[in-house]
Parts: C-alpha cells; structure tokens; sequence
C-alpha cells in the first residue's frame, strides 16, 4: 500500500517512522508547502524528489498513491480528508478528523458514497494492550463493569502562537488530548454492554480557560445505560496520571500507560495491572515495533483487503462519531467557543456533496419576485453556527435558496442561528426565508406583528419574504388576520403571506373577503402534504391536504402549496436508516393504516423499475400535483441532501401519480 503523507511534522515522522516497520505499507509521497520540511522529511524517509509536492492537490493528484494520511492542525483536518476523499484516496487522518460532530458527519458520509477507506488516527486502539483489555472484560474478569477513571494531560509552556494555545487553531486539552481518555470510556463501557461502543446518556463537563480562550484544564464526567459512571480529565499545562483504571463487582484493571508506549521508537512494552480481592497481578505484552507500526499495519491491511472501515477495536465512523458528540458537549460546557461558531469566524467545507446530483428545480409563485427551489430546507434543527453551516451551504451549493423557521423552533435559538449564517455569508438578499409566526396558544393578530419583529430581528432581515401563520385560531374573524397581514404587506415587512394547518374552509372564506375587500389574500397553504396520508396529526392542531376538497382547491385555483413531513416523517424509509423519533410522531404511529402500507408498497414496485428509492418516489408524488407544490425536507447532513435530490430527475405521469394513491 503506497502512502502520501500530508503535513510531515512530528506526528508524521511518527506515523511514517511505523510505516517503515509494518508489512503492508510504504511511503511514497509527501506534501507540504514548506520547502524546508519537505527537504527534511524527504531526506529522512527516503523520499523521491519528484515524490516532494509543494501543493496538497498535487499529492492527491498522484495516481500511484493509494492512501493518505493527513497530520497537518486540526482546523484542517476536514477539508483535507474531503478532497482527499473525493480524489478516491484511502484517508487516515489524524484526530480529531473535525472541529465537530458536523464535519466529521460530512467526511464520513462522503466516503461512504466514494466507497473509500476511512479512519480517525487513534493509534492506541491499535495497540495489542487494548485487545488484551477487551478480552479480560468479556471474560468477566473484574465482575460486572461499575466506573472508569482515565485522565491524559501533560504541562507545555504556554505559547499563544502555539497550536496548543491558539483557539485559531482549535487549540485547547479537549480537543487534543481529552479525545484519548472519552473514546477509550466509550469503547470500555460499550464492550460490558454489549453495543461496544457506547454513548454517554449525560454529560457534566467543566474546565479551566486560559488567557489565549482555550481550556488548559478540563474534566467530564459521564453517565452510561446499566449505571456505568466514567470520569474523564485533560490538561494541556498540567501533568496528570496519565493512566486508565476500569473498576467492577470483582476487582479493577489498570493499564498505567494506555496512551503513548514506545510513541517515539520501539519497543512498545505495555503492562495490564489486574487487582483482585487485594491481589495484583500484572501482565507484560513486549513488542519490539514502536506504537504507530501497529495502526500503520492494520490501516494498510484493511485498505488492501477492500474494507472502507477499520476493524475493532480500531474506531469506525459510528466510534468517531460518537467520541466527537462528547467532546462537542464538554467544549460547550466548558465554555469553549470555536472560531468556527462565530460570525467573522465562519468555516466553508467544500466537496460535502457528491458530483452528478441532479439540479435543483425551481418554479415561481405569484407575488414573489424570484423563483423559488421546489424543495425547501428546514431549519428546526440546527443549535450551533459551525454546524448550521455545514448544512446550509451544502443547501446553496445544491441549487437550494429556500429555508423554512418559526418563531418558536428551538425558543428562538433556530432563528439566531440562521440568522448568523445569513450574515456571515452575506447571502440576506439571495435566500428567501420562510418565517413563520403566531403558533398556538399566540395565534391573534397582535402575537403577529409582535413576533414578526423579533423574527426579523433574530434572523438580521429588514422584512420576510415570505411570511405564513404556523397556526390559525377559528376564534378570530379571518378579517381580522387579513387587515394585519396587508398592513404588514404595504409597510414592506412581509412579501406574499400564507396559512399553515388551516382548513381549507377558512382559507377559502379569507380568499374570497380578501377579493371582495380589494386586499391580498392567501398565497400559500402550508398543511401536510404526502403520498403517505397523516392518519394521526403528528402534533397538536395539524392538518393535512389529503382530502378531496384540499386538492380540488388548490387545483381549481392554482394555489401553492408547501407540504411539511412531505415525505411522511420516514415512512418510506427503511426503518433501520430512519431518524429517531419520539413514539408519538414516529412514522409508523401517524401514518399507520393499510392504504399507507399499499401506497409504500407501490411506491417500492414502481421504484424498482425506476432504479431508485421508495422516498424518491414519495418525494417525486409531491412535486407532481398539478397545483404549484413545494415540499419542505429536514436534512440534518448533507449526505441526506444528497439521497433526496435524486427525486428530482423522477417524472410522474398523471396516471402514476393516481395510481400511487390508490386513485386507480
């Protein structure tokens, strides 16, 4: 396996010192844009000339290297491993592979749809020491699994140029180091439960900040499923134990160098302490290579062998995942704020969708001044910038410029947000945002232009493009919703307006006064819309359009219509690869009924012959009424972007789109 080495500091002198000493790897190229290191490096690995790239897109340009590894800052890792992974490359990045659960969601997916090779360097878990642990756990050896105690720190002189200490460079403990002792707590609890690895249920995090606004000191502690506890402890200025100790029904097991044995050069001799009823034993694992052969060998076995995961106990992209979530949690607790979470910090990762997707469709509804793309984003989800945006401008670069909030998603929080991104993107005018307002129990004309302000105020619009009432209170004469929303509309604060989950009874009777009174009416109607029929509102005073009189309106009159849940919460999907969802708005509660189950059944025959997926056709059903219809999708990554858009390249037929729904 011919490697590339992007970044050939310490780490990668390491990495490449154990490539020389495993049996399935070589190095073959480098890249970096200092010619000094270059020379340096080369000179001492053997290196080619030709083989010393001053460009990182030269490397990976290089047809003869098959695999990458990436040990350059963090803040770089994920662009990187992107590009890499997209250039069909195998990529072993050091850790941690992103700033945070959304980058690293992003890196996986893509190389899942590249079908490539991908690992986050943990040498450590490569380790036999780990292996050994593993299977004295299992054995029942320390009886059942009670608490972990692991802690990684080490005192560096304080430097605010330093990657240590510069939050430019997503420096700090937790990050760096505090990594090793959370994903060894996961891996530990997760093999006593059976689900090796495992997710904390709670998170108590804490630390110390430094002058440079990176935490020096920190500590979490943790709380798994069957009363497992985990206390974990980092420290970038101070030196720590630097140890792991599990402790059971029966005894503990200490491993007093878990992280770094024989790091620098062999042997990497381990020892496992093993105490019982008072008793200690210990257990020595002599090994001549030096700690990173070990990660360097199964990395280059497994992308031989065709795998695109790392096998256990080395972390997969679930383990990766999971280890990230908690360091996001703990850096949040601690206080620590990225770079990347900030407006004049905001980070663009380009590549997170796949080529070849089809372009976005778009088509115009009356009274606004622009086409608008037929899928629309929701944008209920998103609780932090850095990972908003990840999704956000994937939307864009899809063709996407619609983004659905409301006032009440998230408290408002959601609306922030957006509204940062807008901001810091400068795309304000391009966007065109659906903000919604007056949701029960606030559903009168006040809450309107009461909520209306602070709407705008939190997204850092001067008006709403489009403006839609979440709810509608039938204690309210629609004239007078209809006097509030003109009035809007002629100060410039709303464009054209609409009604979300009102009958079609009201919404007609708003039309026709609106006409007869010379005021705008109506333009939108928000219900639920899917080839799926809601069965069960999924929350409180929901509507759907499937009915009749619904669909004979909004074709008879030519209205819009926006389906939220267009795409029946899941129901199309196979249950395995649906978002979980709480019981009561589950799919399989709100639209459980035979005809559902016949309609998902059709869709599956008539996407088999399509060469797609059921959901491709359920989102195609909607796109397909004769009426301007607009599908609203939640997309929490950008890979469940890339699976929705395939929809749109699906032309329904009049009689498929009946026959879908039972029609014939």
């Amino acid at each position: 396996m011919k490697w590339g080495i992007i970044g050939p500091g310490t780490i990668a002198a390491n990495f490449a010192t154990g490539l020389g000493e495993s049996d399935s790897g070589t190095l073959d190229a480098i890249a970096s844009t200092s010619a000094d290191r270059r020379a340096i490096f080369g000179d001492r690995f053997g290196v080619a000339a030709p083989k010393r790239y001053d460009t990182y897109d030269a490397l990976l340009a290089d047809p003869e290297v098959q695999a990458v590894y990436i040990a350059t800052p963090h803040p770089f890792h994920a662009q990187l491993a992107l590009n890499a992974i997209r250039a069909g490359k195998a990529v072993l990045c050091e850790k941690p592979g992103g700033l945070c659960t959304g980058e690293l969601t992003a890196i996986t997916e893509a190389a899942a749809q590249e079908g490539v090779f991908y690992m986050e360097g943990l040498m450590y878990r490569a380790h036999p020491q780990i292996a050994r642990l593993i299977e004295l756990l299992r054995q029942g050896t320390i009886g059942d699994l009670r608490h972990i105690r692991a802690s990684f720190g080490f005192e560096a002189t304080v430097d605010p140029a330093s990657r240590l200490f510069n939050p430019a460079l997503a420096g700090g403990a937790i990050l760096d180091v505090g990594i090793y002792p959370v994903s060894l707590a996961r891996l530990v609890a997760g093999v006593a439960l059976g689900t090796a690895p495992a997710n904390p249920t709670r998170i108590a995090g804490l630390g110390i900040m430094g002058e440079t606004g990176v935490d020096q000191i920190a500590r979490a502690h943790l709380l798994f499923d069957g009363g497992i506890t985990a206390e974990v402890a980092t420290a970038v200025t101070l030196t720590m134990e630097n140890d792991a100790v599990i402790i059971g029904t029966k005894g503990q097991i200490r491993l007093p160098d878990p992280w770094t044995p024989g790091r620098n050069e062999g042997p990497s001799d381990a020892v496992i302490e093993i105490t019982i009823d008072g008793t200690t034993t210990t257990e020595t694992l002599d090994d001549p290579r030096m700690l990173f052969a070990f990660e360097a060998e199964a990395a280059s076995r497994a992308i031989a062998e065709g795998a695109t995961q790392p096998p256990f106990p080395l972390p997969d992209a679930s383990d990766s995942l999971g280890t990230l979530g908690v360091l996001d949690a703990w850096r949040r607790q601690a206080g620590y704020q990225l770079p990347g979470d900030t407006v004049s910090g905001l980070r663009h990762l380009s590549g997170t969708l796949p080529k070849g997707l089809p372009p976005m469709r778009t088509a115009r509804i009356d009274g606004l001044d622009r086409d608008i793309s037929q899928f629309i984003i929701g944008c209920d989800n998103r609780d932090h910038l850095e990972e908003g945006a990840i999704i956000w401008d994937a939307w864009m670069e899809a063709g996407g410029n619609a983004f659905d909030t409301g006032f009440v998603y998230g408290g408002g929080l959601h609306e922030q947000v957006l509204g940062k991104w807008l901001k810091g993107r400068g795309v304000q005018d391009q966007a065109i945002v659906i903000v919604k307002g007056a949701h029960t129990p606030y559903c009168t004309p006040r809450a309107i232009e009461t909520q209306l302000d602070i709407s705008l105020d939190r997204l850092g619009l001067d008006h709403a493009p489009i403006y839609i009432m979440h709810r509608d209170n039938p204690d309210v004469p629609v004239g007078e919703f209809l006097d509030v929303l003109n009035g809007l509309q002629q100060a410039g604060r709303i464009g054209i307006f609409g009604a979300s989950n009102w009958t079609i009874t009201r919404f007609a009777k708003a039309n026709a006064l609106a006409r007869a009174n010379g005021q705008s009416a109506f333009s939108i109607l928000n219900n639920n819309l899917s080839l799926a029929v809601m069965e069960r509102p999924v929350w409180p005073g929901c509507l759907t359009a499937n009915t009749p009189q619904t669909l004979d309106y909004l074709r008879e009159t030519g209205t819009a219509h926006l389906s939220w849940s267009s795409q029946a919460r899941g129901f199309f999907v196979d249950p395995a690869q649906r978002t979980r969802l709480p019981t009561d708005t589950a799919p399989d509660t709100c639209y459980a009924s035979a005809a559902n189950d016949e309609r998902r059944r059709r869709a599956s025959e008539l996407a088999a012959e399509k060469g797609v997926a059921p959901h491709h056709i359920a989102a195609a059903w909607v796109l397909a009424q004769s009426f301007p219809s607009f599908a609203l999708i939640g997309p929490r990554t950008p890979g469940e972007i890339a699976t929705t858009l395939p929809a749109l390249d699906i032309s329904l037929s009049d009689d498929q789109t009946a026959w879908l729904n039972l029609e014939s």
